[in-house]
């Protein structure tokens, strides 16, 4: 099987790209894997190139590359192609537009698989006929903005199937999206066993790990750490993580540690990656979000067998963690259930062990194997059925290129108009 995934950038740093590299490289033990990267900036993938999958790209945006495009005309034209809802929009041109149009119109596959909801967009509008369409979904879809939402109703009709990495996320694409004929599965993201030798759940150690933002609410952490401290002051916390443009928290999260008087007891390390060797230095791990669309991290903690006190929001940990069993789950916001959790761990050195050790167990069935034979079984479904959904999908695919091109209709005008309202205040 030739299985194509369409990758935004595969020379960063992100979830969707490991989380890629790690299913391309799964599958390419037993298929023809390629990873075709919108964007180009740097030579070698950061991550590292997957084994035995071939790469390639649509857009050189290396300034020291022969054939650096950043400067081209139509680079700097805004895309009428990929969604304005998409958060990444502002990345995409003209230029990336007519790129993917002719990869997808020229893709020998039996597969594409679309990595963000832009991607998946392209795909419904641009790959030609043949290859099993795929939209996989790495955000939930309360994540995306109404503007997006609306466009996704109209435009993932025309793929044969949606992925997403929760069973939650699953029913409310379902139930919101009403897509007819478009199969929806929740297939979750594979984390590989670590290669060194896993916890021992003796070190006096908390650790958690992830950007900084305000989403991941590092300060209910911080708080419960504290009430933590002042009855087990031989305990430490590592954070580790660095902010972004979109709402980087690591100053804030430095004054509230000094306001707490913790600077000898908590560590913001900065980003490291991967983390693999980091895990099984501590005893406990700690993820205080208010949402998650999946929980890499809570996973990777337990693969390394470190029990996990998680909170339980919408999406992700409590389809991970067996509360009680292989870690706990706690409602989300509240410092104070938060801190007796962890203090539950600290204070019980055989359930921490027995935690650790479920964990490691149960986090088995996370493996990248288990998880590429869903996907496998997925296409080989999907492609079986190809020719019969086709055929009986030509008047649906009309029905949703009409609403798109109103869509998109609607769109141009609102431009147009905060166009003009700009030129005039300007």
């Amino acid at each position: 099987m030739h299985i194509s995934f369409l990758l935004h950038n595969a020379y960063g740093i992100g979830g969707t790209i490991r989380t890629t590299f790690t299913l391309a490289t799964t599958l390419a033990e037993q298929h023809d894997v390629e990873i075709v990267s919108v964007f180009r900036h740097r030579d070698d993938p950061k991550l590292g190139a997957p084994a035995g999958v071939r790469m390639s790209h649509l857009v050189d945006l290396r300034k020291s590359s022969s054939g650096y495009e950043g400067e081209a005309a139509d680079h700097a034209r805004p895309a009428a192609v990929f969604p304005r809802g998409d958060t990444r929009h502002g990345q995409y041109s003209r230029l990336t537009d007519s790129r993917i149009a002719a990869h997808l119109g020229a893709l020998e596959a039996d597969v594409v698989v679309g990595t963000r909801p832009g991607l998946n967009v392209h795909i419904t509008r641009q790959a030609r006929r043949g290859p099993v369409r795929i939209g996989q979904e790495h955000l939930t879809l309360e994540s995306h903005g109404y503007r997006l939402r609306r466009e996704l109703s109209h435009r993932y009709g025309l793929l044969d199937a949606v992925t997403t990495v929760t069973e939650a996320d699953a029913r409310d694409y379902r139930t919101r999206l009403r897509l007819p004929g478009v199969r929806i599965e929740a297939i979750p993201n594979s984390v590989p066993e670590p290669a060194g030798p896993p916890a021992d759940c003796d070190a006096k150690w908390i650790v958690a790990a992830g950007r900084l933002h305000r989403v991941k609410r590092y300060d209910v952490l911080v708080r419960a750490f504290a009430e933590v401290a002042a009855v087990r002051p031989e305990w430490r916390l590592r954070i580790y993580g660095a902010g972004d443009a979109s709402g980087n928290e690591q100053q804030p999260l430095r004054g509230l540690v000094d306001e707490l008087g913790l600077r000898e007891r908590v560590f913001l390390m900065g980003s490291v990656d991967p983390m693999e060797d980091e895990w099984p230095k501590h005893s406990v791990a700690a993820v205080t979000s208010e949402r998650e669309s999946f929980g890499m991290t809570i996973v990777e903690a337990m693969r390394c067998g470190v029990p996990v006190v998680a909170t339980d929001c919408p999406h992700g940990p409590a389809e991970i963690i067996d509360d009680g069993t292989d870690g706990r789950l706690v409602p989300p916001g509240d410092t104070g259930a938060f801190a007796k959790a962890l203090l539950g761990l600290i204070d019980d050195d055989a359930t921490r062990h027995r935690m650790g050790r479920a964990a490691r167990v149960s986090a088995a069935r996370f493996d990248p194997a288990p998880i590429a034979e869903r996907h496998v079984k997925l296409f080989t479904e999907l492609a079986a059925r190809g020719g019969e959904r086709r055929s009986q999908g030509a008047l649906r695919g009309v029905i949703h290129r009409s609403r798109g091109g109103v869509l998109d209709g609607a769109y141009a005008l609102r431009c147009k108009a905060a166009e003009v309202i700009r030129r005039g205040r300007s």
